[in-house]
């Protein structure tokens, strides 16, 4: 007989990252910087958590730092996304409840060589290829807000 008996709801944790999409203006246009992470990789905008005493802003600036190479000024918040996903805290599986802010970041200085460990790859690309490299549906939205956003401050 199939066991019916529900089964344990797991805790549910919250997580608030944050990150940004990092900007720069070329002849070529606007490009912005992504970050290659994962076995097998896929791209995504960079982004980490925040870290107790942080700021999203500060995060926003730090992770966009750390996993590209580059440092950036703050110029105004994209949007918050939401979701939910499963995993592991120390032993224990959870349900993580997960907010990630973004920030619209100007570039400034550094080299997206000098990335971290944690990345396979750090790649500047016109913020049209972004769109069709992200792997994610939200983060392909942040980078169209952010395309509006950027297309406002320079007009």
């Amino acid at each position: 007989m199939p066991d019916t008996s529900p089964k344990p709801k797991l805790p549910v944790v919250d997580q608030v990252s944050s990150g940004g999409v990092a900007f720069r203006k070329t002849e070529l246009g606007t490009e912005i910087a992504l970050i290659s992470v994962g076995k097998p990789a896929r791209w995504q905008l960079p982004k980490g958590i925040v870290d107790p005493g942080e700021t999203p802003e500060t995060t926003a600036v730090r992770e966009v730092q750390e996993e590209t190479g580059i440092s950036t000024e703050l110029l105004q918040k994209i949007d918050t996304i939401e979701y939910w996903y499963v995993g592991n805290k120390g032993q224990q599986r959870v349900r993580f409840h997960k907010f990630v802010h973004f920030f619209l970041l100007l570039y400034t200085s550094g080299d997206i060589e000098k990335h971290d460990w944690e990345v396979n790859e750090a790649r500047w690309v016109s913020i049209k290829e972004a769109e069709q490299l992200l792997a994610f549906k939200s983060e392909k939205q942040m980078v169209a807000t952010a395309r509006e956003m950027i297309d406002t401050l320079h007009s």
